[in-house]
């Protein structure tokens, strides 16, 4: 039997009131249902039976995967993010254009300079005429109709891939259907139209493959096609070709794995768009090569 100061010692620490372990000075006889320490009332979580820790709720939180939709997306849809980034994106340059640093001249696209300067490739697709307000206006609405659309859909990596890709394309097919003889090799091309075309031409790869309607994208594409070659204009159709044919070929590759196992689609979508812009890498290479020696600035 033991001897009386030893037992007092061992029924001090039986005692001894729980405290939570994020909050030591906090005495707590509520307990976690799940890991069993006590918590305070400042870590205690409603649960469907008692509660559960902060730490546990954060655990599990981590644990449970967010539901996506067949293409990327988060399902159930979120803010467009990366949409409004592009269009405020826009607008910050729109202002810029107004200021005294010449934004328009060294941003802008041209086959002259784009061995030179080839930034202005993806660069000339934030900006905008800014004597024509309305040349803004029309491509941020349009970017507005079908960019939360698709970024729901594919997420927002993969969309702002998507938008970048279709608005190099748009140049791309400038410099491709420009003569280095030609009033098009040094005219200045600036607008977020190729870009645009490009998400109109991904609607209706992706609208096919869920099997949607796409009779009034293919509406939209006809009329703005149609439009871009009206006399009088000075709409660039060429880059509005360019980044049509981009943005489908980057659609396809977002849809074409959809067949493959889930566990690869990821990267083979990935995959897929590098090999869109090897693409127009490769195209850019075989068009600077077939002109002139001393066509570029």
């Amino acid at each position: 039997m033991t001897s009386g100061p030893t037992a007092g010692a061992a029924s001090g620490q039986t005692d001894a009131a729980p405290v939570c372990p994020r909050h030591p000075g906090t005495v707590s006889y509520v307990r976690c249902q799940r890991c069993e320490r006590p918590a305070c009332p400042a870590c205690q979580r409603p649960a469907a039976v008692g509660v559960h820790c902060v730490d546990c709720v954060r655990a599990a939180g981590r644990s449970i995967r967010t539901p996506r939709t067949v293409l990327g997306g988060r399902a159930g849809g979120s803010r467009p993010v990366v949409t409004q980034v592009l269009m405020a994106l826009c607008i910050a340059a729109f202002a810029a254009q107004w200021g005294p640093w010449d934004v328009t001249e060294r941003l802008a696209f041209a086959p002259v300079v784009a061995l030179a300067e080839p930034y202005r490739f993806l660069t000339a697709a934030f900006l905008h005429s800014p004597d024509f307000v309305l040349h803004i206006v029309a491509n941020l609405y349009a970017l507005w109709i079908v960019g939360p659309y698709l970024e729901a859909l594919l997420g927002r990596a993969r969309f702002a891939a998507l938008y970048l890709i279709s608005a190099l394309g748009g140049s791309v097919g400038i410099l491709l259907l420009a003569s280095p003889d030609g009033q098009a090799w040094n005219t200045a091309t600036i607008g977020a139209s190729g870009a645009v075309f490009g998400l109109f031409s991904a609607v209706l790869v992706v609208n096919r493959r869920m099997r949607r309607d796409t009779s009034r994208m293919i509406g939209v594409i006809l009329v703005n096609l149609v439009i871009g070659f009206w006399p009088g204009l000075n709409i660039s159709w060429q880059g509005h070709l360019g980044g049509l044919v981009a943005g489908l070929v980057a659609g396809l590759a977002l849809v074409l794995p959809l067949s493959a196992p889930a566990a690869t689609r990821g990267r083979l979508q990935v995959a897929g768009l590098a090999l869109v812009v090897l693409l127009l890498v490769a195209l850019t290479a075989v068009k600077v090569a077939t002109v002139p020696a001393g066509s570029f600035a």
